[in-house]
């Protein structure tokens, strides 16, 4: 007979399994998810390869395969209360696994990043209240985040020193406000105009991002005239009344266009789209 000691601390472990897989699902889904979102302006989708010669839907599929498993290991990880160098260990394990599924290309190195925080946050909060996950990220792990190794060669750390803006590590240490402030309103905006449409409600919370987000894959491709060229025609879409408008597919689709025309890629609002949709997962449950 299993003393009733043994015996909660088994069902304690058999709840906190459940969690880290559901965790881990939730995670991987949102990536699918973002893939699964078009019109997005540049972006890779299940449609077309957007701005990038260099990866498609495919490549993306692979890679969110590729690097499932860790963010089990990550959401473990916060469970236990690992300090940042654990977590970036996990990520550049994750990083690996990526590139060899990918052949080298970077297709989800912000989203390991971002969302693989995320999931640390999640372990370490069976039951997150609404903005729960961001103010743990700031508080348990914003200051490493601000002091980490920089990757100097890195497009993004280079746009970052260039252009002097603080980028994915600005915005994960401060607890992911665009996210919260920007990602989450655009995403229920978008549910209340077209019930029962998530992928409209999808580009309506990514157009909100690109419109927001000091997005340094932009500023990597396209330099500041490019970057305000997406920011400015990503605030009027908005402004314009969004997927509300009549024809905002149509509209949406010629600014995919406009944007590819231009080489532009805004990778960093595509990574916080699928954090959004990660966030909106795990902080809703009843």
């Amino acid at each position: 007979m299993i003393p009733l000691a043994a015996s909660r601390s088994l069902a304690e472990e058999a709840i906190d399994r459940s969690w880290v897989e559901a965790i881990a699902r939730t995670a991987a889904r949102a990536l699918r998810l973002e893939l699964e979102t078009y019109p997005k302006p540049g972006l890779v989708s299940h449609v077309d390869p957007g701005s990038h010669a260099d990866m498609d839907a495919g490549t993306f599929r692979a890679s969110t395969a590729a690097i499932a498993p860790f963010f089990r290991d990550l959401a473990r990880a916060g469970a236990a209360g690992a300090p940042m160098p654990a977590l970036r260990r996990i990520g550049l394990e994750a990083e690996a696994a990526m590139r060899v599924a990918t052949g080298g290309v970077n297709t989800h190195r912000g989203a390991i990043f971002g969302l693989g925080l995320l999931c640390a946050a999640a372990g370490a909060l069976p039951r997150p209240a609404a903005g729960a996950l961001g103010a743990l990220v700031r508080e348990r792990y914003g200051a490493a985040i601000l002091d980490g190794p920089v990757l100097l060669h890195a497009p993004g750390a280079r746009a970052r020193r260039r252009h002097g803006v603080g980028g994915a590590p600005a915005e994960a240490a401060a607890g992911f406000p665009s996210l919260y402030r920007v990602g989450l309103p655009a995403l229920q905006r978008g549910r209340r105009m077209h019930p029962g449409d998530e992928e409209a409600a999808r580009v309506e919370a990514c157009l909100a991002l690109i419109a927001h987000v000091e997005d340094t894959n932009l500023l990597h491709r396209g330099g500041p005239d490019g970057f305000a060229f997406a920011r400015d025609e990503a605030a009027r879409f908005i402004a314009e009344g969004g997927v509300a408008q009549a024809g905002w597919r149509r509209r949406a689709e010629a600014l995919h266009r406009a944007f590819v025309a231009r080489n532009l890629s805004p990778g960093g609002a595509a990574d916080l789209l699928a954090m959004t949709l990660f966030v909106d997962a795990i902080e809703a449950r009843p």
